[in-house]
């Protein structure tokens, strides 16, 4: 049964209340590899208390009103859905803990096509409840794969970033945990994609994945670590093109490329030689 156009576009979202503590920002931040060097006093900062500070990518499980397209009346093929794209606008640094209001809506949907799928964007503003101060304004584009051909407009679709036709400025490699996924769901994202082989085997993994925002939190410490001399506060903005599945345990090879306060970056699965994040863009303060 084709997906209902009007219904999706007008998804009613309650605002979101959301509590956290130091614990979930550690929590946070061990998904996303940190402190797999007990040495590296880079990553500490992001996994310890003393001095503690949030990984900036932290901001896209803030307010995130959960699966909400695993909900039946949504009419989605929920097991072949997988993110597309994800962006990031920073507009103070993110408290360690605190209490935020996450406030989403979709804002557009495209039709690619019979058997093409169909591309969903979603935007979300994360509020400190206490002082009103907007932290960051997420922005997501899904890819419905099996929901394609319901009759609705076949563009515009976004525009990726270029990236530059030279070698790269700069590049790291940075591991995941075989037990990354099943870490980093506790996060809030328990799309059973990530844990349950049954599912992952329905949608064509031979195993189970690892979520598109740990791969994109993996790219921001590279970034970090790469162009801001790991200063959490000095990243304002990131977006990125999701263009494969990374498995947990696999190494995450970030490149970048320098353009004065913007970089472009790709990301590749090491140990399979595929490109898994593409078309990066990210924002660095002086």
């Amino acid at each position: 049964m084709p997906i209902d156009a009007e219904k999706l576009l007008n998804w009613p979202f309650d605002d979101l209340e959301h509590s956290y503590q130091a614990r979930d920002t550690i929590l946070y931040a061990l998904g996303a590899g940190c402190g797999s060097d007990p040495l590296d006093e880079g990553d500490l900062r992001y996994v310890y208390e003393d001095g503690l500070v949030a990984l900036p990518s932290m901001a896209v499980v803030l307010g995130y009103p959960g699966f909400w397209l695993k909900e039946q009346n949504t009419g989605v093929d929920w097991q072949r859905l997988l993110h597309g794209e994800q962006g990031m606008v920073l507009h103070r640094p993110l408290p360690v803990s605190g209490t935020v209001i996450g406030r989403t809506k979709v804002t557009g949907l495209v039709d690619k096509g019979e058997g093409k799928g169909a591309l969903l964007y979603s935007k979300r503003d994360v509020f400190d409840k206490a002082s009103g101060d907007l932290l960051a304004t997420l922005t997501s584009t899904s890819f419905l794969r099996g929901d394609g051909g319901f009759g609705g407009a076949s563009g515009p679709a976004r525009a990726f970033h270029p990236i530059p036709p030279r070698a790269a400025d700069a590049s790291l490699d940075l591991p995941t945990l075989p037990q990354a996924a099943l870490i980093y769901r506790l996060s809030g994202d328990y799309n059973p994609l990530h844990a349950d082989p049954k599912v992952a085997a329905a949608a064509g993994f031979p195993r189970p994945i690892l979520h598109g925002l740990c791969t994109y939190a993996v790219a921001c410490r590279a970034v970090l670590r790469l162009a801001c001399v790991n200063e959490a506060h000095r990243l304002k903005a990131m977006e990125v093109r999701f263009s494969a599945p990374v498995f947990p345990g696999e190494t995450i090879r970030t490149e970048i490329w320098r353009d004065g306060a913007e970089l472009a970056f790709r990301c590749w699965a090491v140990e399979r030689n595929v490109k898994v994040l593409d078309n990066g863009r990210a924002q660095i303060a002086g």
